[in-house]
């Protein structure tokens, strides 16, 4: 079926990434098959899918679009990053945002102006900066725009200041962590520890129907599809040349009149802003966004999805984050409390034997049978001597 399906204009983008559009392919049935099978079929039929498990998927595409960002700038420009979970969080409160304001009198107080946790804390009117949130492309807007402005801010102080390597990745990690402490205020009205949850609906439909939650997970691998797409576009252009000319030799980048800063800039905003979407999507499926999404150790995470997948190929970091996220799902129900310790050694043990992830082991295998299948030259050259010159 794989086989058969057509990507059209998106072939010419895929062109030289055979293994991408498997991934494609293989997204585009899954958003037909998974809401079908779920909204066609119904419960006991030996084809539905639950709500749970669809919800599920949708999730781990989100993941899969944040793990995709992170691959943009770590496996093709060196920027390791281990704040990227401030972007996602920041997209995601963005979505929240908007949830809140569609609740209006429905809440635990009526309040058709203030979300439930203000009126609790004695807020008596809106913070200016939740006004344009009743609408919902004002939060698309500011999706993009939140995570895209404070990389923006970032990345500029940093990339022209220089700072690289493991110094970069440690004020990356004290950003997200700054946020964290300043989202876990309740007098930042972003409601605190609690964070913003009960929502009710988005444009309108419900979101505990099933219909609602089959379009959200239609929108997950849709937003996946663009943003893979975006990321091959640009790692296959001429720009995608420089930031893999910057990941490997940056000072001999820049010595060629390379304004390495300025590249770095530009793949670090639009990053940030994959992250973002992957954030707003997450929201309504999870139906949560509170203060722990900007944690150091969920930043952590996302880059061990991308090196178990395999950095620097796109398509290994959504499948690492596939991966990952399953296993996850699976231990801490089987072994909660070993948990943490599974998600190291497996770290570690990527980083030890698979240095490309688990999409490079098909490429070590065909290597190891290729050696084996060679002729040994060594011994042809040596007989070929033996016999003055002569095969």
């Amino acid at each position: 079926m794989m086989n058969t399906l057509k990507l059209g204009p998106l072939t010419s983008v895929l062109a030289n990434d055979p293994a991408g559009q498997r991934l494609v392919k293989a997204i585009l049935i899954l958003a037909v098959i998974i809401p079908s099978c779920n909204l066609v079929f119904p419960e006991g039929s030996l084809f539905h899918v639950s709500t749970y498990t669809m919800t599920l998927l949708g999730k781990y595409l989100c993941y899969a679009l944040l793990a995709l960002a992170v691959d943009l700038i770590w496996g093709y420009c060196g920027i390791l990053s281990l704040g990227h979970g401030a972007f996602f969080a920041l997209g995601g409160y963005a979505m929240g945002m908007y949830l809140m304001r569609q609740i209006g009198d429905r809440g635990v107080y009526g309040n058709p102006e203030l979300p439930d946790f203000m009126v609790f804390l004695n807020w008596t009117e809106l913070p200016w900066y939740w006004f344009g949130f009743d609408q919902f492309w004002f939060a698309v807007i500011m999706m993009l725009a939140a995570p895209g402005i404070l990389a923006f801010v970032f990345g500029a102080l940093a990339f022209r200041s220089r700072v690289t390597g493991v110094y970069l990745s440690i004020i990356t990690q004290a950003l997200t962590y700054a946020l964290m402490l300043a989202f876990f205020l309740n007098d930042m009205g972003f409601g605190g520890n609690n964070g913003l949850t009960d929502f009710k609906d988005i444009l309108g439909f419900d979101l505990q129907s099933d219909t609602t939650r089959a379009a959200l997970f239609v929108a997950s691998a849709l937003a996946l599809v663009l943003g893979y797409l975006i990321s091959r576009f640009i790692v296959d252009s001429k720009l995608g040349r420089v930031l893999v000319a910057v990941r490997d030799a940056e000072s001999r980048t820049r010595f060629m009149g390379y304004r390495v800063e300025n590249y770095k800039l530009f793949v670090f905003v639009v990053s940030s802003m994959l992250a973002g979407v992957a954030g707003a999507l997450y929201v309504p499926q999870v139906g949560i966004i509170n203060p722990g999404e900007f944690a150091p150790i969920f930043s952590i995470e996302i880059i061990i999805w991308v090196a178990v997948g395999g950095r620097g190929s796109l398509y290994g970091a959504v499948i690492g984050a596939f991966l990952v996220n399953y296993a996850k799902t699976y231990f801490t129900g089987a072994f909660a409390e070993l948990w943490l310790f599974l998600l190291g050694g497996l770290f570690v043990l990527t980083t030890l034997y698979l240095p490309k992830g688990v999409v490079g082991l098909w490429h070590q295998f065909n290597e190891k049978r290729a050696e084996k299948t060679m002729p040994d030259n060594d011994d042809d050259t040596v007989t070929e001597l033996a016999n003055g010159g002569k095969a």
